[in-house]
């Protein structure tokens, strides 16, 4: 069934419910449609009065920055062995070269990929439990997961409810591209973090072969 019928089937508290417990999920560490789902439930709101897009883009923004904290405090707990365990658990998202391509950014950017990690679907997942990992000094992380939360839970839920309104007529007919273009841009991000992620494995693999022979 798609995503937006499904969500006109349930009442409004439960669509605020819902997309505050994936995205939760999702910046906790487990790979789910987050976007997506805000997508859908933000258009369903322009169309129906039923659902406040106020109080889902509150929802949104709860779920997003309570799920980063909780994935901060496991991964602050867990350490390299939570990664492991992810990897072997989800080794399409938590593999090395996708661990190590996200370790660069946390080393080259810091906070700040906390913050812009909110946009790209793997880091999404990743910023949390591996801000905890590598011990970021939580007021850091904290601030940029608060703005970062807003801004992105917030704006997607602000631009594509009033995008909605604008073209609501347009909208009912081919509300599907909506979603469509949003799981273009999740898997575009996807595929050039997959890309990166191959490359910083193949350096791995690279400077680890000569420590190798030398032993």
């Amino acid at each position: 069934m798609h995503v937006q019928e499904w969500l006109e089937t349930v009442p409004a508290v439960a669509v605020y419910a819902l997309v505050g417990l994936v995205i939760g999920l999702e910046s906790l560490g487990i790979p789910l449609p987050g976007e997506i789902i805000l997508v859908s439930s933000a258009l369903l709101a322009s169309q129906h009065g039923e659902i406040d897009p106020v109080v889902l883009g509150a929802s949104a923004t709860a779920g997003a920055i309570i799920g980063d904290s909780i994935g901060y405090a496991i991964g602050r707990k867990g350490g390299r062995p939570l990664l492991a365990w992810l990897g072997n658990k989800f080794p399409k998202h938590f593999s090395e070269g996708h661990i190590a391509t996200a370790e660069r950014s946390f080393e080259k950017w810091g906070m700040w990929t906390v913050f812009f990690g909110r946009f790209v679907a793997l880091l999404r997942i990743f910023a949390g439990p591996l801000a905890g990992v590598l011990r970021m000094p939580y007021w850091k992380f904290l601030i940029a997961n608060v703005l970062g939360g807003i801004v992105w839970a917030g704006g997607t839920t602000a631009v594509i409810y009033y995008v909605g309104i604008v073209a609501e007529s347009w909208l009912k007919r081919f509300s599907w591209l909506g979603l469509v273009a949003a799981v273009l841009v999740g898997l575009t991000s996807m595929l050039v973090i997959k890309r990166k992620a191959k490359k910083a494995q193949k350096d791995q693999q690279a400077q680890a072969q000569p420590l190798a022979a030398a032993e």
